[in-house]
């Protein structure tokens, strides 16, 4: 058996043992171990995996990950993501569907927050749905909505998935932060209209909201939620004004929550040591998984599959719209299956080679890549949400209706999706005025 065998029956392997629910950072670990066993010898895949988690845990970048999260975990148990829906209702929620698009906007801060899309579905299943269903709100949309706010998260930053997109392709997790304020807000707004549209030729799908509110609780519920809002733009806003570097804005962003948290006495010691407990937690399973990917692209490259994959791909394609229309078929797949981090990492060390061959923007491609990941969530029939969603609301709504009422927000990311590729200066318009 050559080498090129060997990688092409280490891919099976690890796509079949996913397929069982084994843990992913320990499948890319194992396969990669006994491939590259039977490459060179023993003695070296020891030593291989002796290094690599040292020397990958080890870099600088790395350390935002762990803070990202703390600023999240620190903002939810503070209750400073308290009241997003309710405010948001204050404001639109007189508009055609404006429940569902006062879910949009409340997940998408959320979600920017925590930088968990379940997080956020589960959290709003329980928040925004119920209030949707007491409007007479068709579970539908109620339940689809929350599944598809949630994956805005990916897209908005800060952003995990555009963090270690950046360090497995060597590109400006700086330039992919600012890259993804655009796409994200296209995202939002696009979900906003669809459903503006749809209430508005349907009234039943959504009855009009009739409450009523004074200009006191408008300024009430404003000042509760704002130190959000504020905390992720001026994290934002540093970046893109080259005062602090994607690593540095996580820690001022975790300090910057955990003052605010202070300030308004919302936090005590047992709330910030879950808090804390929550994040090694987070931390420990993504970087398994990144280890396992550093192994695997090790693995992969001895094999020579990438080099082989980009030849063939060169080969055969006229474009390279047409690789990324292969990517997004298998990326929309993999995402009916398997977790976002797991799809990424497990691809990236396959892709990466054919994507530079062909001269592919990495920062262009790394958006497109988290607009892939988001789809893949509320893809039925198994899209990650989905199953959140149905989880948290019981025996009130069916996975039918779930599925039902994502697949309009597939349909629309869809096309937010075509714009992205077809127009990259949505994409890349923001990074060419960074300094």
């Amino acid at each position: 058996m050559d080498r090129l065998e060997i990688g092409t029956v280490g891919i099976a392997a690890v796509l079949v043992l996913l397929a069982l629910r084994m843990p992913v950072g320990v499948v890319l670990g194992i396969v990669s171990f006994i491939g590259i066993s039977v490459i060179t010898s023993t003695g070296a895949a020891w030593g291989i995996l002796t290094a690599i988690p040292m020397n990958f845990v080890a870099q600088w970048s790395l350390s935002a990950v762990p803070m990202f999260l703390l600023m999240g975990y620190i903002a939810a148990q503070a209750g400073l993501t308290r009241g997003l829906f309710s405010s948001a209702r204050m404001l639109i929620g007189r508009i055609p569907g404006g429940l569902a698009s006062a879910t949009v906007i409340a997940s998408a801060l959320f979600a920017s927050s925590s930088g968990s899309s379940v997080a956020t579905a589960a959290a709003f299943s329980r928040i925004a749905v119920p209030e949707m269903m007491k409007a007479n709100y068709k579970a539908s949309l109620a339940t689809g909505s929350v599944a598809a706010a949630g994956t805005l998260g990916s897209m908005i930053p800060p952003s995990i998935l555009m963090i270690l997109f950046g360090i497995f392709t060597n590109t400006s997790i700086s330039q992919l932060f600012v890259a993804g304020i655009l796409p994200g807000i296209l995202s939002a707004v696009a979900f906003i209209v669809m459903i503006t549209l749809r209430a508005t030729f349907t009234p039943d799908l959504a009855p009009r909201y009739r409450g009523t509110h004074t200009r006191v609780e408008l300024w009430a519920a404003i000042r509760d939620i704002w130190p959000l809002p504020v905390l992720i733009l001026g994290v934002l806003g540093g970046i893109f004004a080259g005062i602090f570097t994607p690593t540095e804005s996580g820690a001022i962003g975790a300090v910057c929550a955990l003052l605010i948290a202070l300030s308004r006495r919302s936090i005590n010691r047992k709330a910030f040591a879950q808090a804390v407990i929550a994040t090694a937690e987070g931390t420990a399973t993504v970087f398994l998984i990144a280890i396992g990917a550093t192994m695997f692209s090790v693995f992969l490259g001895l094999t020579g599959v990438p080099a082989a994959l980009a030849e063939v791909l060169l080969g055969i394609v006229e474009s390279p719209l047409a690789v990324i229309a292969a990517i997004a078929v298998l990326y929309i797949i993999l995402g009916m299956f398997v977790e976002s981090v797991a799809i990424m990492l497990l691809t990236i060390p396959i892709i990466d080679p054919v994507l530079k061959s062909l001269g592919i923007d990495m920062i262009w491609f790394g958006i497109i890549v988290i607009k892939l990941l988001e789809i893949g969530l509320i893809t039925p029939p198994v899209g990650l949400n989905l199953f959140v969603v149905k989880s948290a609301m019981g025996s009130r709504v069916s996975l039918t209706e779930v599925i039902r009422g994502a697949s309009w927000f597939v349909l629309t990311d869809l096309v937010t999706l075509t714009l992205i590729v077809l127009f990259p200066a949505i994409s890349l318009f923001l990074p060419s005025l960074m300094k």
